[in-house]
C-alpha cells in the first residue's frame, strides 16, 4: 500500500436541478463563499486556477487546478491537480430517481505531495481521511444552502 495515494469518494444529495448544481460548481472562483475551508481560489487563465484549502487541520495545501473535462450536456467536470496534491478530481451530476434534485457525484484520486503529508503519511493517515470527509460535509451543506440563496431563473 502506498500510504500517500487516496482515492476518494462522495455522494450528494441536493434539492437543486442538475443544471443549477453544474453552474455552481463550475464557477470554482466562488467556492470560497459557500465552502469554508476552500480559503482561497485565484484564476491563471480559462482553464487553470490555484486553490488554498484547509479543514479541521491547522494546515493549508495549496494546488493547481486545470480543468480537464467540461461537459454540461454529461454534467462532468473533471480537473488535473498538482502541488501538494497531484492527480484528478470528478463531479458526475445527474437527476435524483425521483426527480426531486441532483445526485451529485464527488471522485478523486491523489497522491499527496506536500513534505509534512509525506512523511506524516503512516500515523496521519487515518486523521487526513477524516479533516477529508468534514471538508466534504461542509462542502455539501455550504452548497445546498448556497443554491437555497440564489434558485435558478425560471
Amino acid at each position: 500500500m502506498d500510504w500517500c495515494r487516496y482515492r476518494f469518494r462522495s455522494v450528494w444529495r441536493l434539492a437543486a436541478p442538475p443544471e443549477a448544481v453544474y453552474a455552481a460548481l463550475e464557477c470554482a472562483e466562488d467556492y470560497p463563499r459557500w465552502w469554508p475551508q476552500v480559503r482561497e481560489v485565484v484564476p491563471v487563465d480559462e482553464t487553470t486556477g490555484t486553490a488554498r484549502f484547509r479543514s479541521l487541520l491547522p494546515y493549508d495545501l495549496v494546488v493547481t487546478a486545470r480543468a480537464r473535462r467540461r461537459d454540461p450536456a454529461a454534467r462532468v467536470l473533471e480537473i488535473a491537480l498538482g502541488g501538494d496534491l497531484e492527480g484528478w478530481a470528478r463531479w458526475t451530476l445527474s437527476t435524483l430517481p425521483d426527480g426531486t434534485g441532483t445526485h451529485a457525484l464527488y471522485e478523486q484520486e491523489v497522491e499527496v505531495r506536500s513534505p509534512l503529508m509525506r512523511a506524516l503519511a503512516v500515523p496521519g493517515r487515518p486523521v487526513f481521511r477524516v479533516n477529508h470527509a468534514l471538508m466534504m460535509r461542509a462542502g455539501r451543506r455550504g452548497l445546498a444552502a448556497h443554491l437555497r440563496a440564489s434558485p435558478p431563473p425560471v
